[in-house]
């Protein structure tokens, strides 16, 4: 099995985190890829990297977006294929 596509970084007793979860479990969902979850707590780099702009979400590692999960947008960029 493959590693998944997508990541969320994130911290405990976010809202907005809660929020881009279950916007994540509805885009799986429709695609059938599957999500982690990495938290900032604990990882400097992470908080450094990403800690004002929580939830961020990663695409193949790349930053996708934050604060809001734009499910579109992200359902469009799981499906086009990769050149």
């Amino acid at each position: 099995m493959r590693e998944p596509r997508l990541t969320l970084i994130t911290r405990p007793g976010c809202h907005l985190c809660e929020d881009a979860k279950a916007a994540l479990d509805r885009v799986v969902a429709v695609t059938g890829d599957r999500w982690t979850e990495r938290d900032v707590s604990g990882d400097v780099e992470l908080e450094r990297e990403y800690g004002d702009r929580l939830p961020v979400v990663l695409l193949d590692g790349k930053e996708h977006g934050y604060w809001r999960v734009e499910e579109e947008r992200l359902l469009r960029d799981l499906t086009t294929p990769q050149l």
